[in-house]
This record gives structure tokens, C-alpha cells and sequence, in this order.
């Protein structure tokens, strides 16, 4: 045991009989004395003490004495936890020993005199040699210790032992250590006793058990047996195993997944002459035991573990990573690696040696190599491959169809097992997918031209060679596109963004690749399209397009198209009066139809050869298993365009279903596509997998966001978004407007009658408000309004594109129908009206919290006092009879400040009195050069022409 004391020193400084016992409690009285060393030894030698030591071992809280003497009862003492406690003390006595250089020891007397007798701690470590003398009859065994290259005497001198492990020896008042962690025990049995004598009959079990460990950890003198000691270089080896396929477990007792590709083992492994050691036994010495009939020799290798060391980082640096010297990998994977770092491996000298498995499988284990050149041919691009598994040339069609079916193993024609790497899976696999075969020619493979993307990704990878034309070479970058004329029959003018989506429309068009134009909202898809529609009139003006959309968005195509290019004869093939003929669209530039009527009419439409079929919002056919989605695709056409702002909207599959519709086979089959891309993708968060279907897509998307093109918009930019009603809106709408007409134009003959501007602005309002729906004038309508339709939707959109956007209403209602849409979708809105309290909270939290995407807010409560400048777009849900209202709402987000360019829409229901309102401002504004004021002024400005053209 250890304690510590603090001795007082005398007149002339030497220790005298005044002590005190002192702990880490109260050292610190003595501070001026003590270092840091001091500190830490005086903390392990209280953990010595008692108290502390039975502390964790004793839960009853016995008194020290009393739970010793059970624990240590001779005949019901406590075994494990005796070893427990012996080896905590004798942990603490290792730590201060290596500890005390520079530190006085001394000895207690038996009166508890702490400094009795002082013990001199030598400051070199001793050494041990251990000596055996083999004759006849038995061997003798003794160890011998030099201390500074001189003999120590220790035996029979009243040596102790105060440590065992690592022995700390006392010897004459000095303290000894000693090299390479001798164990005390080895020396105990030496201290009054010369040596030990071992029998000839246990000699052999002893030489085997005892004295091989000897051997290997210290130094030993034998006289009557050998010791050959070998010091060389260590040869690394990889030893190759197959791991049986019915085994449950991998190497380290892990569960395999059900399906699991076989494994191979790779073992690191050193030899040093004749004798091979596993890397995980990280042991400096080896020793082996030879018998000659009664002979022994002590065969010993010193191993160089610095330089193991380095040939495992080595293979760490080149992917394997080995852990306790092994590491199993899948078969493919195995032999990928091996074919990818072979002459890596054989230049540093690491040897792979295979155990042939029990089935007698030798594998190949040499350099395989592929080499792929793809050529552009008119139609399609040639793919040439050479592929090699050392002298041997195997088939190109046969390495794809193991690939396709999965399959990693074929035999070679000297009769070992070749096992295709596993990057040509992870590299060539969707290559290998979309490839299809030429019948014209024997054995020829072809790669059709959409799939340029992923030839040329994998060239960039130096993973194929790539001869390209010039002019195709340029869809890699959008910006080199050829500078294409405008049509002369287009009426108007592309901003620089648009005409550059017509270059890339056209430069598609000239190599019949389909396209998906995905710009935002709000940035001209229609008027791109068009343009490119005006030109096909003028190169094939005996051709007719085909363009799909929602019903709702049919007629602002259709004033679209004649505001832009009046020349396109166009068909608007909708309503139950359609001619289901398909002779009749040869007589038409342009046919415009709705999903719904192409589901219907599929028979008619497919039998007619289209030049282009255009889907506008085609995220309708995301749902490749749905009717619209298997009716266009039956559609016969030359060229295939779509147009969406947003082409993906819940999944991997939007993507496929609407590439296949313009490129069909670009992204291969369904099964193809969600084993290659959607699971990677969707379910292991592939980013490499998401890096490649990037690239394939990219050439055939154009998607500009508003941020990127703001330079090139205006200030303002207005939109009209014309609604159609439904059936049942305007079933209601014609019976309020039929009660309207006739009360209001009959009392228009009648001289005198004061009522008759209330009665004509209660009419109009509630017309307006029926343009809305219904439910505004009528709590018991239960059923849609063609316009909420259009609204809800481009919320949806603009909300996905993460734009922010001010709603305005002048009527409450409407606004509270919005809201219950909002509250169903889960969309977080800011909402500002006549009775809103916290205003200004309503517009920081628009104007400062990124989630809040819409703030809704009606006429009269938001039309002054308000500075909202995050907002991008504005939707005028109503049109005001007073332009300048209108324009006040705009100028809420298009103000000083407003870094954004600001998108409006306004939503008029076609065929109501919104749209009549709309042409009388125009037309009374350019004749009285000045603007309404009020809805008051406005109604007394009009003729009983125009009221009756209102209520036609």
C-alpha cells in the first residue's frame, strides 16, 4: 500500500519525527511544496485507501473491516470479487511506480514510522535474461538481471516483489523496473531459491506452453535446445476466399439479406520466409516449436510491424478496407476491385493467392478491361465494345445480357470463372438498358439519339469515346444554340429569354427530339410555342399541331393565338356540337382540345397524322398509369412537345411519365427506370444516380426561373387569365342575369325612376360576384365555380415554385372561400381585411417568414398604407370598375424597395359581365382620355347601349 505523508524538516533541513498523513483534501495546505505530479499521486494513493477501494463492491455499506473479512472468509469468502479488488490496487501501484522518478520512497516501520527506511528508485530500467540448461534427465530454468551492464545480485537478499505487473523489484533499499513488461510473477519463484527444475516428462508440454511464450517476449540463453531467430522483410499476400453461399452470416457473424450476391473473402496475410501470420495478429515476435525426436529448436521471427502497417494503409488508400484483417465483399465488387488495383498491387509486391473453394471454382483474377466508342449515325448513334478478361475477347452482346439479367459470372474458354466488375454495372448499366439491336445489321447495337446526355456524360467520365457532329455537340451548352429568324407571319416581340427558347425550340425541332419547356409562370410559354408554331406554318403550311390543355385555359389560348399569329387556322375542337370527324383537322393549322375530350375521342384524334402534339400543363399525365396518360401517348404525330411550370409535383415517376411521352424510351421502360433511377433515387438517396437522370434530362428541359431572366422583364408584366364557368355556375349565372335584364331594361324606358343606378349596381355586383361563385350571392349552392378552379390551381403552382404572392378581392367572401381552400391544403397565409386588428403584424409576418408564401387581402382594407415588396406576383381575383383601384393594389408589392420583378394576373370568367366591364373601360377610357373614379361615376357613364351589351 501506499500512503502520502508531509514530514517537517529540522533546523538543519532534515526530515524529522513530525509528519502528518495528508490526502487530496487537505494538500492543498501545502501547496508551495507540491507540483502537479505530486497531485495526481496523491490523489491515486487515496484511492487506495479503504474506503475507496471497497467503495464500488460494497452496496450495503458495510464497515471497511467487516466487509473485508467476509469477502476474504476463508471458507464463504468472495472469489471474483477478491481478483476485482487485487486488481484495482495493483493497477493503482503501476500507475504511481512509473510515476515517482524524482520522488523520495521510503519505507514504514512498525511503530508507523513513515520514513523508517528509505528506498533509492533507480532511474534505468534493469534487464531480465531467462536461462534454460536442457540435459538427460530434466532442464533447469532461472532468470539472471544486469542492471547498467552489471550483474544483480537479488537472490536470497531479502528482495521483494511491490508490484507484478509490470514487476517493480526491491532490492537492498533500491527500487528496480525493468525492459520489455516483465511479469513479477516470472521472478517470485526466484527469490530465495537458484532455479526451477522441469521433469523430462512434463518437459515437452512445458517447452510448447511456457517456454515458447518466453521465447517470443523476452530475451532467453538456452544451452541443450535451439533458437533460431529469422529478421526479414514481410512479403504481404491477399488470400482470396469464396464464402459459402448457404451461409447466413458474413465473415464477422452478421445476418446477410435474403438475395444477397455471393461474397468473396480477402484475408491480409505476411510471410517471413517459411512462415505466414494473419495481419490481425499484430504480435512483434512469432514463435514456433520444431521437434527433432527428443530435440527441440525454437524457431523465432521478428516481424517488422511498422511495415505491415504501411501495406495495410496502402490497401486502405486503394478502397479495401480491411478491418482485423479481413474484409468480404460482394463477388462483383471483389473482383472489380482487383481488376481496377492489379498493377497497383503488383508493383508494390502484394500477391493475391487464391483457395480454390470446395466446389473446385478457380476464378480469373487477372486485369478485365472494356472499351466502348459511340458514333453519330443519321438516326441514331453505332456503339462499338471491345471488352477483354486478360488474353481473352469476349462478346459485347453477351456481357450486356448477363448485365441486363444481373448476372455477374461466365466462364472463360481456359475453364476459370470470370466475374464482371461491378463498375461496369454502376457505369455502363443504363447504356446497356436503352441500347436496342439493329436487325438490318448482324449483331449491331444502336443507342437512339435522345440518349446523347448520358453518351456524352460517360464520355466526360473517360468511359467511352464519343464522335459527335459539331452542331449537336452544342445542346451540351444551351447558350451556343444556333440564332434562329423569327417567322414573318408572328405578330410581336420575344424578350431576349423567349427568342432564346425559340432557338432551342427549333434546334430540337431540326433533330426530332422532344422537349418540356418549364419555364415559370408567368414568362411566356404560350407566346414561345406560338412563334415556333408560326414557323412550322411557314415550313409545312400543309400541316396541323395539336395542342392539349385544361378546358380552362382553351380560350386564352385561342385569343393568344390570335393576338400573336393571326395567319394559324385554328380548330377549337370542344363542346357537345364537335364534329367527330378527323378529315376536318387537314384543314386547320392549329387544333386546340381539352384532356377530357382527347380521353373521349381517342379513336378520332389518333387516326389523324399530327406534326406536333403540344400538352400544355402536362404534369396531367405524371400518372403513367392513367387513361389520359395511355390516350396521348396513342396520339399520331411527328414531334412531341410539353409545357409545365412544374414537371415534377410528388415523385420520380411525374419525371418518367412525361420524358417517355416526348422521348419515348429516354429514361427505358417503367421497370427499367425504378430499378436504375426511382429506388436509388427515392429510397438510398443516390446523389450519383440523381447526378446521371440530371444529365440525361437536361438537354430536353428548358426551365428558366423568374429570378434568372428579371433583368430581362419589365417592370411590370400583366397577364389575363380568362376562367370558364362550369355547368352548373352557369346555370345560376343566366338565371340572376335573365332576372337582371328584364327589370332593369324595362324601367329603362320609364322617365323618372330615381332607382333605376341602384338597381343596375346591385345587378351588376351580384353578376360579379356570381363570376366568382356562386356561393357569394348563394349560401346553398353547393357546387364548383370555373374560376376558383384556375385560382386554386396557380396558387398551387406558385406556392411550388416558391414565389410569393398577394391575393386581392374585393369581396370578403371570396377571399373566405380562398382561405377554406388554403386550410384544407395545409398552406400557411398571412389575411388582411376591414376587421383585422394587428395589421402590421399580418404584413411582417408576409414580409419576414419564408414559409408564408400568400397574403390574402381585400380591396378596401389593403389599398393604401402598405408596403409589401417580397411579393413576385399579384392575382386580382375580381376586376375593379375603377383601373386606378387596380393599379394601387399592383403598386402594394411594385413599389420603392421591390427588388423583384412583380407578375400580375387578373381572373376573368369568360362570357360575364367581367369581361364586358373589362371592354367598356378600355373603350370609355380612350375616348375620355381620363379615369372613373367610382363605381357610381361609372354606372352614370353608361349609354342604354351599354348597359344593355351588359346584360346581353
Amino acid at each position: 500500500m501506499f500512503e502520502s505523508f508531509v514530514i517537517q524538516l529540522d533546523e538543519k533541513g532534515r526530515l524529522s519525527f513530525a509528519h502528518q498523513n495528508i490526502s487530496h483534501l487537505n494538500a492543498k495546505e501545502f501547496d508551495a511544496g507540491l507540483d502537479e505530479t505530486d497531485y495526481k499521486l496523491i490523489k491515486w494513493m487515496d484511492e487506495m485507501q479503504q474506503e475507496a477501494v471497497i467503495k464500488k463492491y460494497n452496496p450495503k455499506k458495510l464497515k471497511p473491516k467487516e466487509f473485508l473479512r467476509k469477502i476474504y472468509d476463508s471458507k464463504s469468502g468472495n472469489k471474483p470479487v477478491q481478483e476485482l479488488l487485487e486488481t484495482r490496487l495493483e493497477n493503482l501501484r503501476a500507475k504511481i511506480l512509473e510515476n515517482l522518478g524524482g520522488k523520495r520512497l521510503f519505507e514504514m516501520g512498525n511503530d508507523g514510522n513513515p520514513i523508517w527506511r528509505e528506498i533509492h528508485i533507480m532511474p534505468e530500467k534493469a534487464t531480465v535474461l531467462f536461462h534454460f540448461r536442457k540435459n538427460e534427465d530434466n532442464t533447469h530454468y532461472f532468470p539472471t538481471i544486469k542492471y547498467g551492464g552489471e550483474k544483480l545480485e537479488w537472490q536470497y537478499k531479502n528482495a521483494y516483489l511491490i508490484c507484478h505487473e509490470p514487476a517493480w523489484l526491491v532490492v537492498n533499499s533500491c527500487l528496480y523496473s525493468f525492459t520489455k513488461g516483465v511479469d513479477g510473477k516470472k521472478l517470485q519463484p526466484f527469490l530465495n531459491k537458484k532455479f526451477i527444475v522441469i521433469p523430462q516428462k512434463v518437459e515437452k508440454e512445458y517447452y510448447k506452453k511456457f517456454v515458447t511464450q518466453l521465447v517470443a517476449s523476452f530475451d532467453v540463453y538456452a544451452v541443450g535446445f535451439d533458437i533460431k531467430v529469422e529478421h526479414s522483410q514481410p512479403k504481404p499476400l491477399l488470400v482470396l476466399t469464396e464464402l459459402p453461399s448457404q451461409s447466413k452470416t458474413d465473415l464477422f457473424g452478421n445476418p446477410l439479406e435474403e438475395n444477397v450476391e455471393d461474397q468473396m473473402v480477402f484475408d491480409l496475410q505476411f510471410q517471413y520466409g517459411d512462415y505466414t501470420f494473419r495481419a490481425e495478429n499484430r504480435i512483434e515476435n512469432n514463435v514456433e516449436l520444431e521437434e527433432r525426436g527428443d530435440q527441440y529448436v525454437f524457431h523465432k521471427v521478428v516481424r517488422d510491424l511498422s511495415r505491415e502497417k504501411f501495406y495495410a494503409n496502402y490497401l486502405q488508400n486503394l478502397r479495401l478496407e480491411i478491418s482485423n484483417g479481413k474484409i468480404a465483399l460482394a463477388k462483383s465488387k471483389a473482383f472489380g476491385w482487383i481488376s481496377s488495383y492489379k498493377e497497383n498491387l503488383e508493383d508494390i509486391g502484394v500477391k493475391i493467392i487464391q483457395q480454390t473453394s470446395s466446389k473446385g471454382k478457380k476464378y480469373f483474377i487477372g486485369h478485365a478491361a472494356i472499351s466502348v466508342e459511340i458514333k453519330e449515325n443519321i438516326d441514331w448513334f453505332d456503339v462499338h465494345a471491345v471488352i477483354r478478361f486478360g488474353p481473352y475477347e469476349i462478346s459485347f452482346q453477351k456481357i450486356r445480357k448477363l448485365l441486363l439479367q444481373g448476372k455477374s459470372e461466365f466462364e472463360l474458354p481456359n475453364g476459370e470463372l470470370a466475374v464482371i466488375p461491378n463498375s461496369w454495372f454502376v457505369n455502363y448499366s443504363e447504356m446497356f438498358a436503352f441500347m436496342e439491336e439493329q436487325e438490318s445489321e448482324e449483331n449491331a447495337l444502336v443507342l437512339k439519339k435522345h440518349h446523347i446526355a448520358l453518351a456524352q456524360e460517360l464520355q466526360s467520365n473517360n468511359l467511352l469515346q464519343l464522335t459527335l457532329s459539331r452542331k449537336l455537340e452544342k445542346l451540351k451548352d444551351f447558350s451556343q444554340i444556333d440564332d434562329y429568324a423569327m417567322p414573318v407571319s408572328f405578330h410581336g416581340t420575344l424578350r431576349p429569354y423567349q427568342k432564346a427558347g425559340y432557338n432551342w425550340l427549333r434546334f430540337l425541332a431540326e433533330y426530332k427530339f422532344g422537349g418540356c419547356l418549364a419555364d415559370d409562370m408567368g414568362l411566356g410559354k404560350t407566346v414561345q410555342t406560338l412563334a415556333l408554331l408560326a414557323h412550322e406554318k411557314e415550313q409545312f403550311p400543309e400541316s396541323t399541331s395539336l395542342l392539349v390543355m385544361p378546358t380552362s385555359l382553351i380560350y386564352n389560348w385561342e385569343l393568344e393565338a390570335r393576338k400573336f399569329t393571326p395567319n394559324l387556322r385554328i380548330l377549337v375542337y370542344t363542346g357537345g356540337q364537335r364534329i367527330k370527324e378527323s378529315a376536318q383537322f387537314a384543314n386547320y393549322d392549329l387544333v386546340l382540345t381539352s384532356y377530357g375530350i382527347t380521353r373521349l375521342d381517342l379513336d378520332v384524334l389518333k387516326d389523324f397524322r399530327f406534326n406536333y402534339v403540344i400538352l400544355d400543363e402536362s404534369q396531367a399525365i405524371k400518372n403513367p398509369g392513367s387513361i389520359i396518360a395511355k390516350a396521348v401517348n396513342e396520339l399520331n404525330c411527328r414531334q412531341r412537345l410539353i409545357l409545365t411550370g412544374t414537371p415534377v409535383e410528388n415523385g420520380t415517376m411525374d419525371l418518367w411519365s412525361q420524358m417517355n411521352f416526348i422521348n419515348r424510351g429516354l429514361l427505358g421502360n417503367q421497370n427499367t427506370f425504378k430499378r436504375q433511377f426511382l429506388l436509388p433515387i427515392e429510397k438510398m438517396n443516390d446523389k450519383d444516380k440523381a447526378a446521371k437522370l440530371h444529365a440525361m434530362i437536361k438537354p430536353f428541359i428548358l426551365r428558366r426561373l423568374k429570378s434568372q431572366v428579371a433583368t430581362e422583364l419589365p417592370e411590370k408584366v400583366i397577364n389575363v387569365k380568362y376562367s370558364t364557368m362550369t355547368e352548373a355556375q352557369e346555370k345560376a349565372y343566366e338565371q340572376v342575369k335573365g332576372y337582371y335584364r328584364e327589370k332593369i331594361v324595362s324601367e329603362l324606358g320609364v322617365p323618372g325612376i330615381k332607382n333605376q343606378q341602384f338597381t343596375l349596381l346591385r345587378g351588376l355586383t351580384q353578376l360579379r360576384q356570381m363570376a366568382n361563385h356562386p356561393k357569394l350571392t348563394d349560401k346553398d349552392y353547393t357546387s364548383d365555380s370555373g374560376k376558383l378552379e384556375d385560382i386554386t390551381h396557380m396558387i398551387k403552382a406558385t406556392v411550388s415554385e416558391g414565389h410569393k404572392v398577394l391575393v386581392f378581392s374585393q369581396f370578403v367572401r371570396h377571399l373566405a372561400i380562398v382561405k377554406e381552400f388554403l386550410q384544407e391544403e395545409k398552406i400557411q397565409y398571412a389575411y388582411l381585411d376591414g376587421a383585422t386588428k394587428d395589421r402590421q403584424g399580418q404584413v411582417k409576418a408576409f414580409q419576414e417568414n419564408p414559409d408564408i408564401k400568400l397574403f390574402l387581402i381585400s380591396l378596401k382594407a389593403g389599398g393604401v398604407g402598405l408596403n409589401l415588396t417580397r411579393a413576385e406576383y399579384v392575382f386580382l381575383l375580381d376586376p375593379w370598375w375603377n383601373p386606378a383601384v387596380e393599379a394601387q393594389a399592383i403598386d402594394r408589392a411594385h413599389r420603392i424597395g421591390q427588388e423583384n420583378k412583380v407578375i400580375i394576373y387578373k381572373f376573368i370568367t369568360r362570357n360575364t359581365v367581367e369581361e364586358k366591364i373589362m371592354a367598356l373601360q378600355e373603350r370609355k377610357m380612350a375616348l375620355a382620355g381620363e379615369l372613373i373614379s367610382t363605381e357610381e361615376s361609372f354606372v352614370k357613364s353608361l349609354s342604354k347601349e351599354d348597359i344593355e351589351a351588359l346584360l346581353e
